[in-house]
């Protein structure tokens, strides 16, 4: 069995935001592949990038001109951050769906933080898209915004610091049920989010972003120092030079053994793969860990000489953290929860499901220390925040040169 990627680790990338709001070591959420082999040892992993598949030699072409050949294939790459073409966003907005993504929103989260108190500037952040990851990011930051910068930055004045959540949609957490996403929108207010919903993003610039009401039109400009981007994901494109066929946001087709069309031996699972008709399931991780399951069920079966039933999705439900002891989980065959109960319930699936023994102990004590010792416990994990503070001093000069005032949006 061979594992290829292009890095040497797995990132667990439900708790990146607690990573981006300086609560987990980057760490505490990734993998290192090659440690599997302790559970299976006929492992071999390849680190590299694809270029090509030959599906008529059944080998994969890597870009350094190493093939792979196989005699099954499992294409399960996931996806990556989706600016819709949006103009600005690319350059300017920082996704968060990947460990140094993660880790990038962190350290110049905290670099600017350290500008602002020097300066005595305001720090406002901007969040686009009200998904989950969205959601989750707004509510970590604002606890930190009300919880450790008055401990750590007592420079900064409250009214200097903001956090606003956009989203083009009518509601937050659109996948949840309306009392659901009445009760998060509510929470998040609480917090001091505030929430813009109806407003399509029109262009992502450096000191913040266009907005369009949906509804009237009507344009608006909000500052912001960091833009964080959660609003979609999209297939990496590199997959169009794969000739596989793809569909609708680039997914792969496949039958109901979750094989490629056209492709007997070659499966597709995950985020990558339209599995029945329409958009197919939707990119969660139950899906992804479900069809990783049955492809290698079925792989086995297939070397047995046995068949396995077509594959079936179980839908278990959904959950999201709004914040410390708040969440709403929407579980199948269970009433609906909020609050405590289902933020206990979240911790529980998220650390449970981290890869490896260590992973879990290290997100439980981090998290644990964080909440249960809320009053005392004010610190941040950091990087190396003046080299970035350097790099960020460069761009306003390079800025001021090119004749536009970086100090409108708080550095």
């Amino acid at each position: 069995m061979t594992l290829i990627d292009q890095r040497a680790f797995s990132t667990f990338q439900p708790l990146l935001y607690q990573v981006a709001s300086s609560s987990l070591n980057p760490g505490d959420v990734t993998y290192f592949l090659r440690a599997a082999r302790a559970k299976q040892r006929n492992l071999r992993v390849e680190t590299g990038t694809v270029r090509t598949i030959e599906a008529d030699k059944k080998r994969v072409i890597l870009t350094d001109d190493r093939a792979v050949s196989y005699d099954y294939l499992v294409v399960a790459t996931g996806v990556e951050a989706n600016f819709f073409g949006i103009p600005g966003a690319e350059e300017h907005a920082l996704p968060l769906y990947t460990r140094d993504q993660a880790v990038a929103i962190r350290d110049q989260f905290t670099a600017r933080l350290e500008m602002s108190a020097r300066a005595r500037q305001s720090l406002r952040m901007v969040i686009v898209g009200a998904g989950p990851t969205g959601v989750e990011t707004a509510g970590a930051f604002a606890e930190l915004y009300d919880k450790d910068l008055p401990v750590l930055y007592p420079e900064l004045d409250r009214a200097d610091r903001s956090i606003a959540l956009v989203d083009m949609a009518p509601r937050v957490l659109g996948g949840f049920s309306e009392e659901s996403s009445d009760y998060t929108e509510e929470e998040l207010e609480k917090r001091g989010v505030d929430i813009k919903l109806g407003k399509k993003v029109k262009e992502v610039r450096e000191d913040g972003v266009l907005i369009e009401d949906s509804d009237t039109g009507e344009e608006d400009f909000l500052e912001g120092a960091l833009i964080i981007w959660a609003s979609g994901v999209g297939v990496p494109k590199a997959v169009s030079k794969w000739g596989l066929p793809q569909v609708g946001g680039g997914r792969i087709p496949v039958d109901e053994r979750l094989r490629v069309e056209g492709h007997p031996t070659i499966y597709a699972a995950g985020d990558i793969a339209r599995v029945g008709e329409g958009k197919g399931l939707p990119q969660l991780a139950q899906p992804a860990k479900q069809t990783g399951d049955y492809i290698g069920r079925d792989i086995a079966a297939r070397i047995a000489g046995e068949e396995l039933e077509p594959f079936e999705y179980a839908d278990y439900g959904v959950l999201a953290t709004i914040g410390r002891a708040d969440a709403v989980a929407e579980i199948t065959h269970m009433p609906r929860l909020t609050g405590f109960a289902a933020w206990m319930l979240w911790n529980s699936v998220h650390i449970g499901t981290l890869f490896g023994g260590r992973n879990r102990l290290a997100s439980f004590v981090n998290l644990t220390s964080k909440y249960l010792l809320w009053s005392r416990n004010q610190n941040l994990i950091v990087g190396d925040i003046e080299s970035r503070i350097r790099e960020l001093i460069a761009q306003r000069k390079d800025r001021k040169a090119r004749g536009k005032d970086p100090a409108k949006a708080g550095n």
